[in-house]
């Protein structure tokens, strides 16, 4: 939008006036709790999410409502809870809940046609809650998402026999706590870029999901990245960042 603006401010379209006021009106949010950026889109290519778990209901219904009288009509909410869920949901009936996920949406149907494939794999089900959060996001950012769940390293036949499944995706998330082992076993599988996200699931010894991290970080197979621990949301993040470049560049 800004770009816009001066673009027709450099061609002589509207006034320096008229550009101040419509600057103005496109200027981040200012509530006393929030300062919304309205541009995001603009640089990064997708609007600004909201975190929703240190928030209370009545600051997500008004930040929601601000973005929503900005033309920003796909909005999405992180890691709410039930309770607060409901609340917002009395107000903004429109927003939909997925209560594993943690993700309030609120969606125009109008998004972009999917492009791209996420396959998101578990190493077991206590891993659910993140790999959903990370299949929300990217279905909400427009990609085609297969998930895959409780395929650990405890019984490799079971990732054996979907192994061309994952193969067949354009960017594979492995969500994995206890060792975190499932990522790297992927990474030695397949040629695509591995996003790994470690959990906090695991024993006493895991140290609330360090075990998994560290394991990541220290995994011999090439070409994973990994995120910070139960960062659903920062590995769909990364494999959005990715897909969306083979687009542009697929466009030429």
């Amino acid at each position: 939008m800004l770009d816009e603006i001066l673009d027709n401010l450099s061609k002589g379209l509207i006034s320096v006036d008229e550009a101040k006021q419509l600057m103005g009106e496109n200027a981040p949010s200012k509530l006393t709790y929030a300062t919304i950026d309205y541009e995001r889109i603009d640089r990064c290519g997708v609007n600004e999410m909201i975190y929703g778990q240190s928030k209370t209901p009545d600051q997500i219904i008004s930040i929601v409502q601000d973005m929503f009288a900005h033309e920003i009509t796909r909005i999405m909410v992180t890691r709410v809870d039930a309770e607060k869920a409901a609340i917002v949901q009395d107000s903004l009936p429109n927003m939909k809940y997925n209560p594993v996920s943690r993700l309030l949406v609120l969606d125009d149907g109008k998004a972009a046609e999917p492009y791209g494939t996420v396959c998101v794999v578990t190493a077991g089900t206590s891993d659910l809650p993140v790999a959903e959060e990370a299949a929300g996001v990217a279905e909400f950012l427009g990609h085609n998402v297969r998930v895959i769940h409780d395929v650990g390293v405890a019984g490799l036949h079971r990732l054996t026999s979907r192994i061309e499944e994952i193969r067949n995706a354009d960017v594979v998330i492995v969500v994995a706590g206890m060792e975190g082992a499932l990522a790297s076993v992927i990474g030695g599988l397949v040629e695509r870029p591995v996003i790994a996200v470690p959990t906090s699931v695991g024993y006493g010894a895991n140290f609330e999901g360090l075990s998994a991290l560290l394991s990541m970080l220290n995994s011999c197979a090439t070409g994973i990245g990994v995120v910070n621990i139960d960062n659903g949301f920062g590995g769909a993040m990364v494999a959005d960042s990715i897909l969306r470049l083979c687009k542009e560049k697929a466009r030429g």
